[in-house]
């Protein structure tokens, strides 16, 4: 059998299995690409929230990075969380010297239940250091209010907060809008130049754990595959919304999205 397309997530471990590297990896099965990992923390988790943190070394993120660049090869990568300014800025050097293809950089600060993922100390390592070398990143309307202090409350905003992050260097921005009101959800992608907006009908379900994870996955997926990165965006939306839509209660708080809505019997 020839190799499939291979994608890397480098992102903290959830035990629920919602979100994190585990929806990372359902995600890149579903779309047809062989998933590898570099764990960047252990999260003790479940459907009520984050009740503990274990960051991996920096070292060690690095060096799992390194492993599977040079052995297997990376089409395409995503980065979650990063827990502190150690290990993103071990992640960097490390895709300094290896070739991972595009990476979504998806930058995860708090957990859907407002559990901090990030150090505070770190945001300053995340925009400087990482963003620029991304091909995409992925902000959600609370960590655009991290990153740059807007507090978005309709389109126009998420337009002027695109801008500014587009300014710290990547070369496309995804501002997701599922926080917002309305019967629509709207996301906004900007190249620096051109927005485009991308709706799909808000479904009524408090069960979205790991939406974020999802749709940065699935257009990682994407981009493996080949996709220019507008068809991976698209692919992305259409895959997290049907999971959305797939979605179930699990626990006693936020179930999951549904990974698996395209391979269920």
């Amino acid at each position: 059998m020839t190799r499939p397309p291979t994608a890397l997530t480098i992102a903290g471990s959830d035990s629920g299995g919602g979100a994190g590297l585990q929806a990372d990896l359902k995600t890149f099965l579903a779309a047809g690409v062989h998933g590898m990992s570099a764990v960047t923390a252990v999260t003790v988790q479940n459907s009520m929230g984050v009740s503990g943190i274990h960051a991996i070394p920096a070292n060690v993120v690095a060096e799992q990075i390194v492993a599977v660049a040079t052995d297997i090869g990376v089409d395409a990568a995503k980065t979650g969380m990063l827990a502190n300014a150690d290990i993103i800025a071990a992640v960097v050097d490390a895709l300094g010297g290896v070739d991972v293809g595009p990476l979504v950089v998806d930058p995860v600060c708090a957990s859907q239940h407002g559990d901090p993922l990030l150090a505070p100390d770190a945001i300053g390592a995340l925009t400087s250091l990482l963003f620029p070398l991304a091909e995409l990143v992925t902000p959600n309307l609370g960590e655009v209010r991290v990153l740059t202090g807007m507090s978005v409350q309709d389109v126009a905003g998420m337009r002027e907060a695109a801008r500014r992050l587009h300014a710290l260097g990547p070369r496309w921005v995804l501002v997701k809008g599922g926080h917002l009101s309305g019967s629509v959800a709207v996301d906004v992608l900007y190249d620096g130049t051109d927005f485009r907006e991308l709706t799909a009908p808000r479904r009524a379900t408090p069960h979205t754990h790991g939406t974020g994870d999802t749709l940065a996955a699935a257009t990682t997926a994407a981009l493996a595959r080949g996709s220019s990165l507008v068809d991976a965006v698209e692919r992305g939306k259409e895959f997290v919304t049907s999971a959305i839509d797939d979605s179930f209660a699990l626990g006693s708080g936020l179930g999951p999205v549904g990974h698996f809505w395209r391979v269920r019997d």
